[in-house]
């Protein structure tokens, strides 16, 4: 219709679906935690096994947190697919991930065009879950070299023009767990200081004029 639109159906549907995120991030050859899909409970069990516990299990499609669970062994496992399988064929979808060894927060950064414009840490509040949804505290997060570097990487991985980029520190290194098309930044603009809203409407403003 002649519309300038920030990020594509490509990259909304990536970003959108879990599973399809994280194959565009090993493609990029990105790091990103130990990931494996299931179809079935028994496919579910092995890949546990592999994994090993604690695990975590995510829906493929959702947000801030929610119906993510902290797999701690083999009994609460075998409970929570159970529950899955007779809920929405979408849940049948067992996306299953190591828990990573991480300091009690998570990364988000932001990325605007070509450019990390800002990044906060997100701190639990006393959940394994850091999303500041859920009451995470949000604290300005320097952007260094390698955050910087995986950021724009995974943005580029999934083909987006203004996306948040989750990340975790883990003992070898940042891994990037999730990127977000819809980022939101309620919580980031008073922690940073940032008007990330402001820039992206400078960016977008630039599109019009090229």
């Amino acid at each position: 219709m002649g519309h300038t639109v920030i990020n594509s159906f490509r990259t909304a549907l990536t970003c959108g679906d879990k599973l399809f995120g994280t194959l565009a991030l090993v493609r990029a050859k990105i790091p990103t935690p130990k990931t494996h899909i299931a179809f079935t409970e028994e496919g579910a069990a092995k890949a546990l096994d592999r994994l090993g516990y604690p695990a975590v299990i995510k829906p493929v499609v959702g947000s801030w947190g929610r119906l993510s669970a902290l797999l701690k062994d083999r009994d609460f496992a075998g409970a929570i697919i159970e529950d899955r399988e007779y809920m929405h064929p979408s849940y049948q979808i067992y996306y299953l991930q190591e828990f990573v060894k991480r300091p009690p927060r998570d990364i988000r950064s932001f990325v605007i065009g070509d450019k990390t414009v800002a990044a906060i840490y997100r701190t639990s509040a006393g959940d394994w879950r850091t999303n500041t949804a859920r009451g995470g505290k949000a604290e300005p997060c320097p952007i260094t070299k390698e955050l910087d570097d995986i950021s724009l990487k995974a943005a580029k991985a999934v083909g987006g023009q203004f996306v948040g980029v989750d990340l975790m520190e883990s003992p070898d290194g940042l891994l990037c767990h999730e990127v977000n098309g819809t980022t939101e930044f309620k919580n980031s603009v008073p922690a940073t200081g940032i008007d990330i809203p402001g820039l992206a409407v400078e960016y977008l403003a630039s599109l019009d004029k090229r």
